[in-house]
């Protein structure tokens, strides 16, 4: 209903923050809309590329390596992947408490030999490229 009212742009899938991630596809160009929890680190969003522990990435995972400029939730964001150990941790913690299936999903992730990507959202200029 919340993505309905905000033309996309926000939800409460229960009781998880959620919005639209859009993406421009990795081969295609093509624009792809996907919901996704995220929480809040200062003025970024934070997002994990769970996929609910299956063995690959998500396809926006993808989509977002070739194209980092996304739009989140309206607003012009810039997609990072954490690749230091430490902050990568810090960051799982504070998910952990968002969403406790994160928890499960790390660990068939990780039977499956692949660790879920965190990744740190940073509001853009408006005006910028998407």
């Amino acid at each position: 209903m919340l993505l309905r009212l905000t033309r996309g742009r926000l939800s409460a899938t229960l009781v998880f923050p959620t919005a639209v991630l859009e993406t421009e596809g990795a081969r295609t160009g093509a624009r792809r809309r996907n919901a996704i929890i995220y929480f809040m680190d200062g003025d970024d969003a934070v997002i994990a590329a769970s996929n609910a522990g299956a063995a690959t990435n998500p396809a926006w995972y993808y989509n977002l390596l070739a194209n980092p400029d996304v739009v989140f939730g309206g607003a012009p964001m810039r997609a990072t992947v954490i690749d230091d150990d430490t902050e990568r941790q810090r960051l799982r913690t504070i998910a952990d408490h968002v969403f406790p299936a994160y928890i499960p999903y790390r660990r068939e992730a990780s039977r499956a030999g692949r660790t879920i990507p965190i990744i740190r959202l940073t509001p853009r200029e408006a005006g910028s490229a998407p």
